[in-house]
């Protein structure tokens, strides 16, 4: 296709300018002749109306007509914007063929993020008047989504009325972009691109490739919450850094997690011989804090390197109903299959008022072909017995126990690593099977934020001798932690136990008879020796007693 020509927007180039249609279309009509009733004289004659006074526009005579048209149009009565712009186009264009692409709501299609994205190009055309302006656009400010290290957010602009030279595999488009709402009100917004050219075949191939990059994830996962589904960046970001290598897992349940989800995306041929539906349902399982939630991120990942997609729930929640939203999930998720559809919570999600509705979602006469389902609990005695024991929904439960003390070691050393480079820590081998050693039941949740809190107690307190540093240490546990976990005065009849670990490292503790919920860990080293102390939430509602450990080299 030659591309277009660069047109110098005059009335002197088309057969009736869109100024010389409105004047014509607003002019006023030559009333009727009316003939009146002979009074006295049959030869009375009737003299004719004066002819009406010819009305001058008031359009600017220079410039774009659709241009004009679009904002005299716009400061007036509006009844459909869409009809008045397609009828200036095709008296401005006569010799292009038009085609109007409804934006956002109607159709997902961005021509304008497909051209930055390096797929086109576009240009806006001028049209060099002082009369008006040759497009309307807002300056919208975009906040940060963290406002951290002093981001100050950004700003970017909002097409209300543009008029652009297009390019796309060596075809030129001219492009209109309005926003055609009519009336007041702010819904439904209606925003259109008015696409010309000399063939509609070449505009339906364009759509075709813009709506399809648009449907597309780019760094994104796909997350319903609310009533709809929603592109979310922050997500991406949060699964880039989880990996299985950083999951510390029996070895050989991570190695039937991995392969379970593996195979079933690469077992479709398998399936179909077999003629049996190519879907599967995993439940995770177990005490909170165990891994459940890093493995999905985990695979996640792994499977976004596969470009197989995640499709997250987040919650049922609408003004629509739960109803509305099980369907919407799981039309979305047989749209995007092979996908990865995730329920994180699945017993607080899918709750007695929609079980009926969400089974039949997963086994109804819907296909679900390519729909991997994992649903993750902390009760799986919550679920319904539909849900957890029926094998055609979900056919495969992983347990995710408490860590046994060579993962719990293993976790220590995972922190050790993380912690290597900062040199105002020491954190020697030896205290890695010690710290495993006295935080047995515990989850990795709980050992993770005794890492957290002993860091944090590090980095907040003063330089100071071994024995003041112990002391300033059990006077800042006291003061952080009794907002936190409300916990009260030590207890006269507290026993005190001590015994030995080997390696050298004597435990202290200060126990009472209920069972350990928290435990907070602090580090203290030096050139004389290292310190560590742990403060431990018991698992009682109230009063929370306190309990107490400490670490020292022999």
């Amino acid at each position: 296709m030659p591309a277009f020509p660069r047109w110098n927007t005059t009335q002197d180039e088309y057969p009736m300018p869109m100024t010389a249609f409105v004047a014509a279309r607003e002019a006023p009509r030559e009333p009727p002749r009316v003939t009146p009733r002979p009074t006295s004289s049959p030869t009375t004659t009737t003299s004719s109306p004066p002819a009406p006074t010819p009305q001058t526009s008031s359009e600017p005579q220079t410039g774009d007509a659709v241009t004009a048209q679009y904002f005299k149009h716009s400061s007036g009565k509006r009844i459909n914007t869409d009809v008045v712009l397609s009828k200036a186009l095709k008296e401005q264009y006569p010799h292009l063929d038009l085609v109007v692409v409804p934006e956002g709501y109607a159709s997902d299609v961005n021509l304008l993020a497909f051209a930055q994205d390096g797929h086109a190009s576009y240009e806006p055309l001028d049209d060099k008047t002082d009369k008006l302006p040759s497009s309307l656009n807002w300056l919208v400010y975009l906040p940060p989504a963290r406002r951290m290290d002093g981001n100050l957010g950004g700003l970017a602009n909002s097409v209300i009325f543009g008029k652009y030279l297009y390019r796309w595999k060596g075809q030129e488009f001219i492009v209109y972009i309005v926003d055609g709402r009519d009336g007041g009100g702010a819904y439904p917004q209606v925003k259109n691109y008015y696409i010309l050219a000399s063939e509609t075949y070449h505009v339906d191939r364009l759509i075709l490739a813009a709506g399809s990059w648009s449907n597309d994830l780019h760094d994104e996962v796909w997350v319903f919450d609310q009533g709809y589904w929603q592109k979310s960046r922050e997500l991406y970001e949060s699964i880039r850094k989880a990996s299985w290598e950083n999951v510390i897992l029996d070895e050989d349940m991570k190695k039937a997690l991995v392969e379970d989800h593996l195979s079933f995306y690469s077992s479709r041929d398998t399936y179909q011989n077999l003629q049996v539906p190519w879907k599967r349902g995993l439940i995770y399982y177990g005490p909170p804090g165990n891994g459940k939630t890093i493995s999905i991120k985990a695979t996640m990942r792994m499977l976004f390197a596969r470009k197989i997609p995640t499709l997250y729930v987040r919650t049922l929640v609408s003004y629509m109903g739960p109803e509305f939203s099980l369907q919407t999930i799981f039309n979305k998720a047989r749209q995007f299959a092979p996908c990865y559809l995730v329920f994180e919570d699945l017993d607080t999600i899918v709750t007695d008022e929609v079980r009926s509705y969400f089974l039949n979602e997963m086994d109804g006469l819907k296909a679900n072909d390519g729909i991997l389902v994992i649903g993750s609990t902390n009760h799986l005695d919550r679920l319904d017995p539909g849900i957890s024991k029926r094998p055609s929904r979900f056919d495969r439960k992983y347990y995710f126990p408490d860590p046994n003390l060579e993962q719990r070691v293993d976790y220590c050393k995972f922190w050790q690593k993380k912690l290597e480079s900062n040199k105002e820590i020491d954190f020697p081998d030896k205290l890695c099977t010690a710290i495993a050693k006295i935080t047995d039941k515990f989850s990795f949740a709980y050992i993770q934020e005794a890492f957290v809190a002993a860091l944090l107690a590090i980095a907040g307190r003063a330089k100071s001798t071994p024995r003041d540093a112990v002391e300033a240490l059990t006077e800042q546990l006291e003061d952080d932690w009794l907002g936190v976990v409300d916990a009260a005065a030590a207890d006269e009849d507290l026993e005190k136990l001590v015994f030995e670990i080997p390696d050298g490292v004597v435990v202290t503790k200060t126990a009472t008879n209920h069972s350990l919920d928290r435990i907070v860990i602090d580090e203290i080293g030096d050139i004389n020796g290292l310190s560590v102390s742990l403060s431990v939430r018991n698992n009682v509602p109230n009063p929370v007693r306190p309990s107490l450990y400490s670490l020292r080299t022999l």
